[in-house]
């Protein structure tokens, strides 16, 4: 009796732990547990890559590998005398080889508008949360918050003579009728 429930145990554990394999167009076998096989892509590392980075200023590879004529009759055309360029066609062949300048690239970002609009909301929203807190949710403050009450409680205090060698009373000076 025991070894057959330990069986179906172990036979739902097994069935349960296998995941689903696939074979991609790579021929490498992946397992997706249910998921759509080749969701994410990844990025191959071995291959030159290009970037924008103020640190390493020559990236791996051109921006663009894709030339059109115009781009290639440029080209041939740097390869002869810079002098011969203008200004256009030197700009345009830096545009080939990068996508920013380090203007560009130094150029501050107006993501903090974005930070900072984030806070705020995020403010107003906790204001409103304890405001209402404040209104429906905690009970009325108690009596004795109120400067009555607590007037009347000093006047107590003062009357039973609390603490009258260093405490509360001593303070006072009951001939005068006011603090020391």
């Amino acid at each position: 009796m025991l070894r057959l429930v330990s069986g179906r145990v172990g036979g739902l554990l097994a069935k349960r732990a296998t995941p689903a394999v696939c074979t991609n167009t790579s021929g490498v076998r992946t397992a997706h547990h249910g998921h759509a096989p080749d969701v994410s892509q990844v990025a191959d590392m071995s291959k030159p890559l290009y970037w924008n980075r103020r640190d390493v200023p020559l990236p791996d590879r051109p921006f663009r590998l894709e030339l059109n004529a115009g781009d290639k009759s440029l080209k041939e055309k740097e390869k002869g005398s810079w002098k011969q360029l203008s200004n256009e066609e030197k700009i345009a062949l830096y545009r080939i080889s990068f996508d920013q300048t380090f203007a560009e690239m130094k150029r501050p970002s107006a993501e903090w508008k974005t930070v900072l609009g984030g806070v705020f909301i995020f403010l107003g929203f906790t204001g409103l949360v304890v405001w209402w807190q404040r209104i429906y949710v905690y009970p009325p403050a108690p009596r004795t918050f109120e400067p009555e009450w607590q007037q009347q409680q000093v006047q107590r205090m003062l009357d039973m003579r609390v603490s009258p060698v260093q405490g509360f009373s001593a303070k006072w000076d009951y001939e005068k009728k006011q603090w020391k």
